[in-house]
């Protein structure tokens, strides 16, 4: 699956939400059934996700469906609606554990033999609790369905004593969201960010998006529609990011001619890992 900037939740159960879904920029959507859908309101988000899905037309958004956790009774309701529809994946809320996704593995193998899905459905799991954050390294070598870990802030926050209002910085969780990242590159996945919750605070999204960039992370969660450009802009490589991947490119061409592994470049050594971190610049640059 191709890497994601920006990954929208949008409430299942608000049918005119879900129809203009795919107008957002988002890369993603994640239609919800989970946390942003009150008990009473499952089933109707079910039914508004089941019935709106088959309307969608290929904008190139990939979209998945959130579930309930797989602990709860919702989840196999959840997935009875929505496995054959034409989505990419499901989006497992709180897991804290490898065996949570096996187990949403053969619940899934089940339901797709039963449509006849063809393309087996992807997975992104959700971190959100101290427990899943220790053992977020074996969860993503879980299963080969898994794409990408989320980092659910708002549950892990409560789960360690965080204070309830967050600031742009969020230097305390840093420990957590580094953890993340680099067990989803152990991996060999993609790494998505927690949300940016203040709507009323676009700079405070563009410091936290940007920061998010440079912990490692390959996308962030949004939750409105006009989160989507800032968000993509932080994970797009600009103007001076290409030119000085280019450039870096072109010097160690140019050492490698004359027989050199390694050359100062702009009072650096440029060897190879710089090199492959170039070349990844410029691959995003090119998927954006």
């Amino acid at each position: 699956m191709r890497t994601c900037r920006s990954w929208m939740f949008v409430p299942g159960h608000i049918a005119k939400m879900v129809q203009k879904a795919p107008l957002v920029s988002a890369d993603a959507i994640m239609l919800d059934i989970e946390d942003g859908v009150l008990p009473a309101s499952k089933p109707q988000a079910r039914q508004v996700i089941a019935r709106e899905v088959p309307k969608m037309s290929g904008n190139g958004q990939i979209r998945f469906v959130r579930t309930n956790a797989i602990q709860t009774e919702d989840f196999k309701l959840d997935l009875d609606a929505v496995v054959g529809l034409n989505i990419a994946g499901i989006v497992l809320a709180k897991v804290e554990t490898p065996d949570d996704v096996l187990a949403a593995v053969l619940a899934l193998e089940k339901l797709e033999r039963a449509h006849g899905v063809k393309r087996p459905l992807q997975l992104v799991a959700a971190i959100e609790s101290a427990k899943g954050i220790i053992a977020a390294p074996q969860i993503a070598a879980a299963s080969r369905r898994l794409v990408a870990l989320m980092l659910g802030a708002e549950d892990l926050g409560r789960d360690i004593g965080l204070p309830a209002q967050r600031v742009a910085e969020a230097h305390e969780l840093v420990y957590a969201r580094s953890a993340l990242v680099i067990a989803a590159a152990a991996g060999r996945i993609q790494s998505i960010d927690q949300v940016w919750p203040n709507l009323g605070d676009a700079e405070g999204l563009k410091r936290d998006a940007t920061q998010a960039r440079r912990l490692g992370f390959t996308g962030k969660a949004i939750i409105h529609p006009s989160q989507a450009e800032p968000v993509n802009a932080a994970f797009t490589p600009s103007v001076a990011d290409i030119d000085f991947a280019q450039r870096v490119l072109a010097a160690f061409r140019e050492a490698e001619a004359n027989g050199l592994g390694a050359v100062s470049f702009g009072g650096q050594l440029l060897d190879k890992p710089i090199v492959d971190r170039a070349k990844a610049v410029l691959e995003r640059s090119r998927q954006s």
